[in-house]
């Protein structure tokens, strides 16, 4: 597994797998968020099969599925509602960087370009091509 930092509570990865629920319950996530869509991957690491191993080692776990087309601002604030939970939140896709592209669109209202921007860059997701993005959201 490949967990970055991104806020104090607010986690990001790569794919994980069923055989990690343990460690990740261990490690002292309480809630897992699946970002990843189904048509992305094999039956063996798809949403159902990686709830029912999150749920077995006592994590809580949701799926919000992000595409390019998805990252709405509906589904910008259902993941930030899905990222408060009673400890820490890890949430995963392909690489990590969806889950923090999420996560840096909710920041936009709160945040400047550049902090956002360098806490990405801090946890290794290169955002800069984001920046239009941020700076319209900030403006509005």
């Amino acid at each position: 597994m490949d967990i970055r930092q991104i806020t104090p509570s607010y986690f990001v990865s790569p794919q994980i797998s069923p055989e990690d629920a343990q460690t990740i319950k261990d490690a002292g996530f309480v809630r897992v968020i699946c970002n990843r869509p189904d048509a992305e991957i094999p039956p063996s690491h798809q949403a159902d099969a990686m709830g029912e191993a999150m749920r077995a080692a006592g994590l809580e776990f949701e799926v919000l599925p992000l595409t390019h087309q998805t990252m709405t601002p509906e589904n910008v604030a259902r993941q930030m509602e899905l990222a408060s939970a009673e400890g820490p939140v890890l949430a995963y896709c392909a690489s990590g960087t969806r889950c923090t592209v999420i996560w840096a669109l909710s920041q936009a209202t709160e945040k400047s370009a550049d902090e956002i921007l360098s806490t990405a860059a801090n946890a290794g997701y290169d955002l800069a091509g984001l920046r239009p993005t941020l700076d319209a959201i900030a403006a509005q």
